[in-house]
């Protein structure tokens, strides 16, 4: 690996108790009261062109969607490519070598998994948070209201599959909760949590609180007890082979921005 080892903790009360993850071996990380470089926004006009390729956890798709609008408006010479999934997966792709300028991560964990591999053009940035919510439909028909509400006899549930970030997410919430739960799907990234509970597939999933800002009214979300203490972090990063670096730094810029983290707070992330 070509940056030195840096551990990230965690914390938060669950039942008097504080939750400590520690992940190491991933590059350096700055939040936002330290960035790494000037956050003033992107250039625009002339100085950039060309195609831009992110790859992105799938809760970003709204709040990047915006800020590529955004990006584009700002730069018109550029188009900007888009692709989200679980951000696991994505990191499989990029580690078998699938292209990408700029890869944006739902956890650290999985930003370290690139970082290992030296895919990295440098030290990742923290540009926000995210916290799990219960999804219910409208109304909340089955009144769900606590973790343990989800290990009833009957109720379906819906989960990310363990290796995704909202899945490994999910899965701490229970334990430190004591809940045990079979769930009747694991699916590879959050969006699709959210159809299947949406589509009333399910009667319950553990989503985003990004999530449920998104879902105009087809999921209600239900704060539960214990929520802060599992708290996702959101790195970005230029990719070290790719094709428009100059562009991968100005996009990112312009999430580090006070735009970018407006655009961020109004889909439903926090600050890092």
């Amino acid at each position: 690996m070509n940056a030195p080892i840096r551990s990230l903790v965690v914390r938060g009360a669950v039942t008097g108790l504080a939750l400590v993850v520690t992940l190491v071996g991933c590059a350096p990380l700055t939040g936002a009261g330290t960035p790494s470089r000037p956050t003033t926004g992107p250039p625009s006009g002339k100085e950039l062109s060309g195609e831009l390729t992110i790859l992105a956890a799938a809760s970003l798709r709204s709040a990047f969607d915006e800020l590529a609008t955004r990006f584009e408006q700002l730069n018109p010479d550029v188009r900007v490519r888009t692709t989200y999934d679980g951000s696991s997966t994505l990191a499989t792709q990029l580690v078998e070598g699938a292209p990408g300028d700029l890869f944006a991560s739902a956890d650290v964990r999985t930003m370290t998994t690139v970082a290992d591999a030296d895919l990295l053009a440098g030290a990742p940035d923290l540009f926000a948070t995210n916290t799990l919510r219960i999804a219910v439909a409208p109304g909340n028909p089955r009144g769900i209201e606590t973790l343990a509400d989800l290990a009833r006899p009957g109720l379906q549930v819906v989960l990310c599959a363990p290796e995704v970030p909202c899945g490994a997410a999910a899965h701490a919430a229970l334990d430190a909760a004591g809940v045990r739960l079979t769930p009747v799907s694991e699916e590879q990234n959050v969006s699709a949590v959210d159809t299947v509970v949406a589509a009333g597939e399910a009667d319950a999933g553990l989503v985003y609180a990004s999530d449920i800002a998104g879902a105009q009214g087809t999921l209600v979300g239900i704060n539960f007890a214990g929520s802060d203490a599992v708290v996702n972090s959101y790195p970005i990063a230029v990719l070290a082979a790719a094709a428009n670096p100059a562009a991968a730094r100005a996009f990112r810029d312009l999430v580090l921005s006070p735009t970018g983290r407006d655009v961020l707070a109004a889909h439903g992330f926090g600050s890092p």
